[in-house]
């Protein structure tokens, strides 16, 4: 039974980032392209739905005590209190789904997490690190969102230079400076890591 689980096994990209630095629309743009059989691991979180966000589409909502359960019973393959008692991971079931559909996942998840991934599966991880051209370019574009607070976004500011120095761990890192560019770059990447 093991070794079947293994070859179902694909590859896994991670996209980490400080909020606002562009990691969502690489990875929306990447999903959109077909050659590279991608699925999105939906994260797990605490924190409230925005706007129109869905449960099972955007991310598994669960409650602090759902995730804190789930911390217990070992169903994360990562996980992180980001915030006071605001909680991302991701579950063990969600990678599995992928695997069982064929298709290498992708994620988009904060900067700790990734590199726990990437700890956990060396080989089969392909980790890049997008940074924002600089910490003021980052602060106007989480204005624009208009989805938080000043408050927020100072806290994601100052969390932002704490997550940039940890950019030299990851695989590759691309400066998304140029949109056009930035998606380029991150299809070569990822083209090459699942044809190698």
């Amino acid at each position: 039974m093991a070794e079947k689980e293994t070859k179902k096994q694909g590859k896994l990209i991670v996209f980490s980032a400080p909020s606002g630095s562009g990691k969502t629309t690489i990875v929306r743009h990447l999903l959109g392209k077909e050659n590279l059989n991608l699925e999105f691991s939906i994260s797990a979180t605490s924190r409230e739905k925005r706007g129109t966000e869905e449960h099972g589409k955007d991310y598994y909502f669960l409650s602090a005590k759902e995730f804190k359960n789930n911390i217990k019973e070992d169903n994360f393959l990562e996980w992180e209190e980001v915030y006071r008692d605001n909680f991302y991971g991701t579950l063990k079931t969600e990678v599995e789904r992928i695997w069982a559909l064929g298709k290498n996942v992708i994620f988009d998840i904060d900067v700790s997490g990734g590199l726990r991934i990437k700890r956990k599966f060396p080989e089969q991880t392909l980790a890049i690190f997008v940074k924002p051209p600089s910490i003021d370019e980052l602060k106007i574009r989480l204005k624009k969102r208009k989805t938080e607070s000043a408050d927020k976004i100072n806290m994601r500011v100052a969390k932002a230079s704490a997550e940039l120095a940890t950019a030299p761990l990851f695989d590759t890192i691309i400066i998304n400076d140029d949109l056009e560019k930035a998606l380029l770059e991150a299809e070569k990447q990822v083209a090459d890591f699942l044809n190698s």
